[in-house]
């Protein structure tokens, strides 16, 4: 099979036929061979009766229901994991975004060898202030922190040759920094394509303000875990030991100012009364606590991780 296409969706019923038909024409005029996974995160309106209608139409069409909303990443996850493609393509089901450009796409993994292309929206039809320049804030400190020069990670418009999907798990709101995880996990042959950014034909953007929050705490939480996720002691271990070898030889500077002042035959006060000493103390303890998190973090790493559980509810 060419293709798998994943499309997360919550709450979309009225774009899914259109997007289906769209997709659909596009692989016909390309001789694709193809399928069309529809991850239904928990909508409340009749998405799922949309899909089991298109399911019927389109034989391409699988369809997947969560029980409950648990977001896009979870929605990705569980489609990266049943996607069987050569290449998997991802895009969102409110038709921003062109199928036209997906045969060019499949092109690029195939023929270029590139293991993943994202899309990059040049020219976006989305709010400045509530998007925009967010958007490009998060773009450039993800750049600056990953390496990768890409001008949109957050492009739901996406290729990735198969064996890419199955190597990385996504969580969170992970799914906005996927070109991180692909890099860590070894395929670093990443590019991007400028592509064509449509303005949202129905509905409304599901994604609310808290997404500026979540956005940076999401960068810092994949930079450790590139980093740092197989191997904790070396941050933990090394900020421990450093910030105790400061208290340890702070205390013995307070050890020894107080005995050179004795053995000048003067009356010396209590260690204990010293500023320093109680300052070296706590660099003492905190740098021990930083290392037993080392440890720790090695224990769980060694253990391994037991990834995330989502019920899916229904399949077709």
């Amino acid at each position: 099979m060419n293709l798998s296409i994943v499309v997360p969706l919550y709450n979309e019923e009225e774009s899914l036929s259109e997007l289906v038909a769209w997709i659909a024409k596009v692989m016909y005029d390309n001789n694709f061979t193809y399928e069309i996974l529809l991850i239904d995160d928990g909508s409340t309106d009749s998405s799922w009766r949309e899909i089991e209608l298109l399911s019927k139409e389109y034989g391409a069409i699988r369809g997947l229901k969560f029980r409950r909303n648990y977001g896009k990443s979870a929605a990705l996850y569980v489609g990266f994991e049943a996607a069987e493609g050569d290449v998997v393509v991802t895009m969102d089901a409110d038709l921003q975004d062109n199928p036209e450009e997906i045969p060019e796409m499949y092109h690029m993994i195939m023929k270029e060898k590139y293991h993943l292309v994202s899309g990059w929206k040049k020219k976006r039809f989305d709010p400045i202030f509530s998007k925009n320049l967010p958007s490009k804030f998060y773009n450039w400190t993800a750049r600056c922190m990953s390496g990768i020069k890409l001008h949109d990670f957050n492009c739901g418009l996406k290729a990735y040759k198969n064996e890419v999907v199955k190597s990385i798990e996504v969580y969170g709101d992970m799914h906005r920094y996927i070109p991180v995880l692909a890099k860590w996990a070894g395929y670093d042959k990443i590019t991007e394509k400028v592509v064509q950014h449509q303005e949202r034909k129905y509905g409304k953007t599901k994604f609310g303000i808290e997404r500026f929050i979540r956005g940076p705490l999401d960068l810092m939480s994949v930079m450790f875990i590139t980093r740092f996720g197989k191997k904790p002691m070396h941050l933990f271990g090394t900020w421990g030991m450093f910030v105790f070898m400061i208290g340890f030889f702070a205390a013995i500077a307070v050890g020894a100012k107080k005995l050179i002042v004795l053995s000048q035959g003067e009356k010396a006060m209590l260690v204990t009364e010293s500023p320093y000493f109680y300052l070296a103390l706590v660099c003492m303890i905190i740098g021990t606590q930083l290392f037993l998190s080392g440890f720790i973090g090695e224990l769980v790493a060694r253990s391994g991780n037991d990834r995330n559980k989502y019920h899916v509810d229904k399949e077709i």
